[in-house]
């Protein structure tokens, strides 16, 4: 499988971060850790029951974090699957939970519901073909039939997007898909996380990181060996400069600066998120790597409570 892994994102309150995410988009918390460079700052994972690749939104709640600014060199939007026929569930939901929205539109002939999170976040709800036959989550606040199946996938917004493009095809093992206005589709498969757009936005100012704003991509590699072949490729054919591999506990990643601006990462499948906690209680309670547990109070304390109550 290839395709996207993760989407990690700034967010503000934590709390209010996790109420929007579980409780209005009846995601599920698959894990509630911390940023491992930064472990007084929770590091937030959403996903479907199990965490699987190309279901996961992730983020930092750094919640005195300025408003980011949308722009080159960066996530325009994040975009989930639902199946087509739940369009009108999901508009109806935003109304009541007052979720700000906007007019259904089509994209590459898909009904596409775009929306923000509290913090300023550009998302979408897509009508997949499909998506009514793939797994949801079925213990969430959303019926299964209505829920949220993982990523459709991204819209970057990039000045030149030429050798964006080659890093997608040649390493990423996207292909070209067509394109529809302003976008050019690039497709790894039919199914979760598939799809990247890229916005060729030549002129325009560039995006500032910040609250609302994407903070990287991870794309999926199988195992170390494939991770390992796309990051030769990345220095051979691209001349990129990927970081050395970094144990993530959930998955082991490299990094990389896309020549649009945008950080990627590639991300292993294995082990996955069972690997310190059973199923059944994914989220529940504050997991450390190792080399943290040492400073399990001292993290706790700065830390602000989070009800992970079901």
């Amino acid at each position: 499988m290839t395709g996207i892994h993760h989407v990690t994102a700034i967010s503000g309150k934590a709390e209010r971060n996790l109420d929007f995410y579980w409780h209005v988009m009846g995601l599920r918390l698959v894990k509630r850790t911390v940023n491992f460079d930064d472990p007084g700052t929770y590091h937030l994972y959403y996903g479907d029951e199990i965490g699987h690749p190309g279901t996961i939104l992730t983020f930092f709640p750094w919640e005195h974090a300025a408003p980011g600014r949308g722009g080159v060199g960066l996530a325009q939007q994040t975009a989930f699957r639902i199946p087509s026929s739940t369009i009108g569930y999901w508009t109806h939901r935003f109304i009541e939970k007052g979720v700000a929205h906007e007019a259904l539109e089509k994209r590459f002939g898909e009904p596409v519901l775009s929306f923000t999170d509290p913090d300023g976040m550009s998302l979408a709800l897509v009508g997949a073909t499909g998506a009514e036959s793939e797994p949801a989550w079925q213990s969430g606040g959303v019926a299964p039939e209505n829920a949220i199946r993982g990523f459709h996938g991204v819209i970057l917004m990039i000045e030149d997007t030429a050798r964006t493009a080659a890093v997608l095809r040649d390493v990423l093992g996207f292909r070209e898909a067509g394109k529809d206005g302003p976008f050019a589709r690039y497709h790894a498969s039919e199914t979760v996380g598939g799809v990247v757009d890229l916005r060729e936005a030549r002129g325009f100012l560039p995006g500032r990181l910040g609250r609302g704003s994407v903070h990287h991509i991870a794309f999926r590699a199988r195992d170390d060996a494939d991770q390992a072949a796309m990051a030769e490729k990345l220095v051979k054919n691209l001349g990129l400069q990927p970081t050395h591999q970094l144990d993530r506990q959930y998955f082991r990643s490299v990094y990389f600066r896309e020549p649009g601006g945008i950080l990627f990462e590639i991300a292993t499948d294995a082990p996955g998120f069972a690997v310190d906690e059973p199923v059944e209680s994914l989220g529940h309670d504050l997991k450390l790597p190792p080399f943290l547990e040492g400073r399990r109070k001292e993290i706790e304390a700065v830390l602000p409570e989070l009800n992970t109550a079901a």
